[in-house]
């Protein structure tokens, strides 16, 4: 059975997020929440947000134990990307994305 969790619209950039879905994909639940309490940085705690709500949706859905829970993949998508200009030099201005990213756990019983 699959159990599945998406943040969407999370204010990161996806290739920062990858970086941290990279380290924990095919661990324990348990396991990979425990290593993302102590990576330090903000994409860390929107994956951690988004694995703890997997896992309680596990447990209240589908009766299952969190420590029989293992994670089947950690997908990050781009999301919409907000448009902002920066002013520099001789009245000109250029153009920057603020990019977001949307969050798929999905659980797997092992």
């Amino acid at each position: 059975m699959e159990i599945r969790a998406l943040t969407k619209y999370s204010r990161m950039s996806p290739q920062k997020v990858r970086e941290i879905t990279r380290v924990i994909q095919g661990k324990n639940a348990a396991e990979a929440a425990e290593l993302l309490k102590f990576i330090p940085r903000k994409s860390a705690r929107l994956v951690y947000k988004t694995l703890k709500s997997a896992i309680a949706n596990a447990e209240n859905n589908a009766n299952v134990v969190a420590e029989s829970l293992t994670i089947k993949s950690a997908i990050v998508n781009e999301g919409p990307s907000i448009k902002r200009f920066h002013p520099v030099a001789r009245g000109m201005a250029h153009p920057y994305k603020k990019r977001m990213s949307h969050i798929t756990i999905v659980l797997a019983q092992s």
